[in-house]
């Protein structure tokens, strides 16, 4: 049995990898900025220990990384899952706080999270860490350079645990998802359609005109990868950027 920490578990891509470490036998802890969310994600998974953390504030994500290691009895597996989108803006007309905060979410808050779990994983003696990068990590984004910023320094990020802590039997990958399936992007969809005047078929076919494979990416199929790479199947997979996007050509 793993003693997995999710960031961000209470709802989307987080919940369902929270879901799917549970259903493989494993412990799982997870914080997320929304109390009430997380009242209702461990009604939803029962067996679910929780924490309430800003991934924004040094000092909550401290004590959270300890609180989630008393919990679980230690840390097997880390999944940085945790993340905000931010504006969509032009960097002209960008404003400097809007920047600071994606980065210091996306960024800052996955380094802290991970520099408080890393002695945890020394201990485990096979640890294995996830961080949830975006098909936003390896192509532009126009209108979102604070996010796509973040999603290539988690990569780079990613990269150098993987070098500094191999010696430990710790791995470390990313997981690039495309445009994940859920409210949000269907709520993008009917924006869309509602401003042009086409149908949310038509958006949909445009959204999904530059991937080989013409559908949203399930959020399970995301868990499932994770999943696997924290399995034994994944021992020697470290350093690795995973696009899981229906083979997406650009942004």
């Amino acid at each position: 049995m793993r003693k997995v920490l999710v960031t961000a578990g209470a709802s989307g891509i987080g919940k369902e990898i929270a879901a799917a470490f549970l259903a493989a036998g494993d412990a799982v802890y997870t914080c997320d900025i929304n109390a009430d969310a997380l009242k209702a994600a461990a009604v939803d998974l029962p067996g679910l220990k929780t924490g309430v953390c800003n991934i924004g504030d040094r000092a909550q994500i401290e004590q959270m990384v300890a609180d989630a290691a008393a919990q679980l009895g230690g840390i097997d597996v880390l999944v940085n899952n945790a993340g905000i989108g931010g504006p969509t803006a032009s960097v002209v007309d960008l404003e400097p706080d809007d920047w600071e905060q994606v980065l210091k979410v996306d960024l800052t808050g996955t380094f802290l999270v991970t520099k408080h779990a890393i002695p945890h994983l020394i201990r485990s003696g096979n640890g294995s860490i996830i961080i949830m990068s975006s098909a936003a990590g390896r192509f532009g984004y126009p209108n979102r350079s604070p996010y796509s910023t973040a999603k290539w320094g988690l990569i780079g990020f990613m990269k150098t645990l993987a070098m500094e802590l191999g010696e430990h039997n710790i791995r470390a990958n990313a997981i690039l998802p495309g445009a994940v399936d859920g409210d949000r992007i269907q709520r993008v969809f009917e924006g869309r359609a509602k401003a042009t005047g086409q149908s949310i078929d038509e958006i949909k076919d445009i959204a999904m005109a530059n991937q080989s494979i013409k559908r949203l990416i399930d959020p399970r199929d995301i868990a499932a990868l994770a999943v696997f790479l924290a399995s034994d199947a994944g021992k020697t997979i470290s350093g690795q950027s995973l696009p899981i996007d229906a083979d997406m050509q650009r942004n």
